[in-house]
């Protein structure tokens, strides 16, 4: 056997290793070959839940800057050569009576029955590019939810994965949504205060579809957690509501 066909016969045998490998470890390895797929789903993930403005919303996010807020309003101001002020008028949100406690923890949401802790970060736009970069933080508090506490809707968005799929950046934060049942906790955490909520339902529904149209919590304070389904694909997409309860 001369060295061209020693070679061939190499080639052969490292592609049946190749492939015997990833037939033998496809439930370990496939994530790799999603990742394509992951990418894509910002595609339309991206809709407006919420119905309040989230210009009126502008004292509540905390990673908002207010004096960056007012210098840009006086701003305004000097070139318009106008001395009424530029911020919009809030609507009358009606508030909630609910107990909270104080946590060490600071702008989170945990969720015990599926093992998940994950930062919230409150986007200041919704445009998908800006998302895309908070979603790789953590969890992302819709802008225009209201605050735990006020009669209205809180819209908390995360990735779902492929089962196997790396705990790189918070890609999959959200993936097992689909094993709450109604009455199990979540925790949200914000300004060190603690928000408890529990599960009251768990829905599929169709890509684009408004998730006001199914809040059963009329006069309360709704938590939508929201994520593509099945996890890694874009064809639908699973949202878990929950209501904000005493402790």
């Amino acid at each position: 056997m001369d060295n061209k066909e020693k070679l061939k016969l190499i080639k052969i045998l490292i592609a049946i290793y190749i492939a015997s490998f990833l037939i033998i470890n496809w439930n370990d390895v496939s994530w790799v070959f999603n990742y394509q797929a992951m990418s894509g789903l910002v595609s339309d993930f991206f809709n407006p839940y919420p119905t309040t403005d989230a210009s009126f919303m502008v004292n509540f996010y905390p990673n908002h800057s207010q004096d960056t807020f007012v210098a840009q309003e006086e701003d305004q101001v000097i070139q318009d050569q106008v001395i009424t002020p530029t911020t919009p008028t809030p609507a009358p949100v009606k508030e909630v009576v609910v107990k909270y406690t104080y946590t060490d923890n600071e702008n989170t949401i945990e969720i015990p029955k599926i093992k998940i802790t994950a930062p919230i970060i409150f986007s200041q736009s919704t445009e998908k590019q800006s998302m895309l970069k908070d979603l790789d933080k953590g969890v992302v508090y819709y802008p225009g939810s209201v605050y735990p506490g006020q009669v209205g809707q809180i819209v908390i968005l995360g990735h779902s994965a492929p089962p196997n799929w790396p705990h790189i950046k918070h890609d999959w934060v959200f993936s097992e949504l689909n094993s709450l049942s109604v009455g199990d906790i979540i925790n949200i955490d914000i300004n060190h205060k603690r928000y408890v909520y529990k599960v009251k339902q768990k829905t599929i529904i169709q890509k684009g579809q408004d998730t006001s149209s199914i809040v059963t919590i009329k006069d309360g304070n709704s938590l939508m957690l929201v994520s593509c389904w099945p996890p890694g694909k874009n064809y639908l997409r699973i949202a878990v509501e929950a209501e904000l309860v005493s402790q």
